[in-house]
């Protein structure tokens, strides 16, 4: 049995959607066996898989290859999550929280600057 990369990220529910994972893929935010790969790399049993979500670079085994989606009770029968203390350790952290002045009674910010806020929190996220 063959499976794409995309889809079995899919399956073992890292990620909630198929396009997702194929986004994530061709954003270099996921290594099979340490090298980048396309979304239509096949994966095979024994496989390395590391995953960055946001501050915490994930890791897991594939244990048997899966097509659909699967429960997430079983999604141990498929895939081990060997991701080192230190890196989920990185979940406990303080965020450092931005804070932008505004002078009272302007409102909410517009689309523009609701735009350049979320811009620079991505940033932030992409320096760790």
């Amino acid at each position: 049995m063959e499976v794409r990369l995309d889809k079995y990220l899919w399956a073992v529910r890292i990620f909630k959607t198929r396009s997702d994972a194929a986004d994530a893929v061709r954003n270099n935010r996921v290594l099979v066996n340490d090298a980048y790969a396309k979304p239509s790399r096949e994966v095979k049993v024994g496989d390395i898989i590391a995953v960055k979500k946001t501050l915490v670079t994930y890791t897991y085994r594939v244990k048997e290859l899966v097509i659909n989606r699967q429960p997430a009770v079983k999604v141990i029968e498929y895939c081990e999550n060997i991701t080192p203390a230190e890196e989920l350790a990185k979940l406990n952290t303080p965020r450092e929280t931005i804070f932008v002045f505004r002078e009272r009674g302007t409102g909410r910010p517009t689309k523009k600057e609701r735009r350049e806020i979320d811009a620079l929190m991505e940033q932030m996220y992409d320096e760790f």
